[in-house]
């Protein structure tokens, strides 16, 4: 297991002893760093669209805590800015929410113990989004498999709560924000999520994973689209990285083999 970052988690002779409490803390702790703020900024802009839709502010603030998706949010807004069928907007919101099923299945597992019921790893689920999932990924495995679950919640509902209060200030503030500038607020999660994959990469796998994806991304979305693209492309990507991370460590492999037989 890699050594925690110590900006992170601290030392393990703090955290080592902790109880289920003070691990939710300090998941909270950890979101307000930075996580929470960098996808709470990002989410600005929904609440001004939930404005110019027509909707009133309580309906902006519970669409984050409810939806939990800015993709999603944005479609939901828009569609019904544009009159669009409920029907229609309700089945276009679960495709383009498709992308978050990999997400869950990679992480829940993480949080689970033999004592562990379903309900809570379904609740956990809810509080799946790319900036949770990514902060997951690279926290939890230096935290104690019995803490992961109230760090996680810590985490999670520290980076929704701020997020929910940042679409509140949007809905009265993004009119006074030039157009440039609120669209660089909604491109700030992307490139927030891009560069902690590359911050959380270890082994070769990974940066063939990253590698795959960028190459892969604009053909799935030319080819595919409508909210399949990105689950199509991690399927595709994640294979093509995986195999080729088989191959390489075989290379290296044999050569470490054929070293130790022909001898220094």
């Amino acid at each position: 297991m890699q050594e925690p970052d110590a900006e992170d988690v601290g030392t393990s002779k703090d955290l080592g002893a902790l109880t289920a409490l003070e691990w939710t803390f300090e998941g909270l702790r950890q979101a307000l760093t930075g996580p929470a703020f960098f996808v709470a900024i990002a989410m600005i802009g929904v609440g001004g669209l939930a404005r110019g839709a027509g909707f009133p502010f309580g309906a902006a603030v519970a669409s984050t805590f409810l939806i939990w998706a800015g993709p999603a949010q944005v479609l939901f807004f828009g569609a019904i800015a544009a009159g669009t069928a409920l029907p229609a907007i309700a089945l276009s919101i679960c495709l383009s929410s498709i992308r978050l099923m990999p997400m869950c299945l990679s992480m829940l597992p993480m949080l689970h113990t033999k004592r562990t019921r379903l309900p809570v790893l379904i609740a956990a689920s809810h509080f799946v989004a790319v900036t949770v999932w990514v902060e997951s990924l690279r926290r939890l495995p230096d935290i104690p498999r019995d803490a992961r679950l109230p760090f996680f919640f810590g985490f999670a509902i520290t980076c929704i709560t701020t997020t929910a209060a940042f679409t509140g200030a949007g809905y009265f503030l993004l009119t006074a924000v030039p157009e440039p500038f609120a669209a660089g607020l909604l491109f700030l999660t992307p490139v927030y999520f891009l560069s902690t994959i590359v911050r959380s990469a270890r082994v070769a796998t990974d940066w063939l994973a990253l590698f795959f994806g960028l190459t892969l991304a604009p053909v799935s979305q030319a080819l595919i689209g409508g909210g399949f693209d990105l689950l199509a492309l991690g399927i595709l990507g994640g294979t093509c990285a995986y195999l080729a991370g088989r191959a390489l460590n075989r290379a290296a492999s044999a050569v470490h083999v054929d070293r130790e037989v022909r001898g220094p």
